[in-house]
This record gives structure tokens, C-alpha cells and sequence, in this order.
């Protein structure tokens, strides 16, 4: 596919354009700081371009805003007392120094997760304890997610990968059919979960946000634009963006 890139700006708001064989304008803003990125047609002349952007910007402008104004938590220092979220939940951070060779974090109850270290270990392990706990929850709940899209969808995934990931929540390899996941998605609500692993697996079908990429999402899950909405309105970290 013949993609050029290149900025405008317009009214001091900095947009990228990508030029790609496609049928349709498409605009968008992503957080953290409210980025522009418009994808065109190759047939569509600058003017144009400049034109549509110059109609949305009330739009672009609204986004901007609700980004800035999005909750955002600040960078754990994984103390009793803190927030963290899990599948969407809100729980609280209770950690517990003991004599014990291994950290281990569980759920205590309902409101409460546990963290169990050995006394002095420091701030950046416990955060690799926790990030390890996250990792575990996240693929086990992709796994039982996987037969299930697989069948539904019609496509086999070789390897579903989970990693921090700094611009997406997923990412796909087509010919590779291996599927990435971002770490952070162990903090989402399930359904959001789902939603990125079943457009991750869409891509399968169709590599780009086309207007059949749209058609098949409405097919296999009718609601994930309702999903999609909810994962941007969930509570972002300090470093999150959205989809």
C-alpha cells in the first residue's frame, strides 16, 4: 500500500496527515496530549484536506479537552493504601512484609489486594511483582477468550504475546498471525479486554481500519464501539493513550 505522511497546521492545532489507498476520510485524536492524525485518500487534494479538518475543529477541540481532563493515576510507589486497579475494578494496595522467600500478590476480598514481600524489597520489585501478577490474570483471561473468537471468527492465532506497549493497546502480525498485547489491559473491565483481542483478531482478516475492517467488527461484536468507549473513559495510568 503507497502511504506519504506530512503536518499541517491549522488554527495552531498540528495535524498529521497519511495519505493511503482508501476509500474514506478518516479523523481522530488520541490522548495523551490530544494528537491529530487524519488518514485521506490518495485522490483527495490538500484544500480538501484542510477544509475537513477546518469543518471538525469544535470537534477536535471537545476531544482535546476531555483527554486533558481525563482521571489519570499517578505513578504507583506500591504502599498499603493505594489504588490499583484490577478488570476494572478499584481495590486497595495492602502490602505485607514477612519472612518469606518469594513476594506473591492475591486478592484478599472484594475491595482488598494482598501483596506479601520479604522485608526491605524495594519499589521497583515490588512493581515487578505486581506487573507479574497482572500478566498472569491478563492471559488467563485471553486464553479462555481465544477458542472462543477463533471459532466465531473463523481464523487460527499462532501466539497471543503480552508486553508493555507505549502507543497501543494490541497490535497484530498478520503473517506471522501472532497477536501483541499491552499489559495495561489486565487493569481494563473484561468486556474491553475481549474488544481489543477480538479487533486484534479481525485484523486477521482485513490488515487495515478499512470500511470492511468496520463491517466485520459489526458482524462478530456489535457492540465494540460501545466497549471501545468505555476503555477510553476508564481511569488512564500516567503514561496510557487511547484506541
Amino acid at each position: 500500500m503507497s502511504i506519504k505522511q506530512y503536518e499541517f497546521i491549522i488554527s495552531g492545532i498540528p495535524v498529521k496527515v497519511v495519505r493511503k489507498d482508501i476509500k474514506n476520510l478518516h479523523l481522530g485524536v488520541y490522548p495523551p496530549d490530544g494528537r491529530v492524525r487524519i488518514a485521506v485518500p490518495l485522490w483527495l487534494d490538500d484544500e480538501a484536506i484542510r477544509l475537513a479538518i477546518v469543518s471538525r475543529l469544535g470537534w477536535i477541540r471537545r476531544r482535546q479537552a476531555g483527554f486533558w481532563e481525563q482521571i489519570r493515576e499517578s505513578k504507583r510507589e506500591m504502599v498499603t493504601g493505594e489504588s490499583h486497579y484490577v478488570e476494572g475494578r478499584r481495590l486497595r494496595l495492602v502490602v505485607v512484609e514477612e519472612e518469606r522467600q518469594y513476594p506473591i500478590v492475591r486478592f484478599k476480598n472484594n475491595k482488598t489486594i494482598e501483596m506479601r514481600i520479604p522485608p526491605g524489597t524495594r519499589r521497583d520489585a515490588r512493581e515487578m511483582t505486581m506487573e507479574r501478577w497482572y500478566r498472569r490474570r491478563l492471559r488467563k483471561q485471553i486464553s479462555s477468550l481465544l477458542q472462543k473468537w477463533e471459532d466465531r471468527i473463523g481464523v487460527k492465532v499462532n501466539e497471543v504475546r503480552i508486553k508493555k506497549m507505549k502507543t497501543l493497546w494490541g497490535s497484530c502480525n498478520a503473517d506471522a498471525r501472532r497477536i501483541w498485547l499491552n499489559i495495561e489491559l489486565a487493569k481494563k473491565p473484561l468486556g474491553c479486554q475481549e474488544y481489543i483481542l477480538v479487533h486484534e483478531m479481525v485484523h486477521l482478516l482485513e490488515r487495515h481500519h478499512t470500511d470492511r475492517f468496520a463491517k466485520l467488527m459489526d458482524q462478530f461484536l456489535p457492540n465494540w464501539k460501545m466497549l471501545r468507549r468505555e476503555l477510553n473513559r476508564a481511569p488512564l495510568s500516567h503514561a496510557e493513550w487511547r484506541y
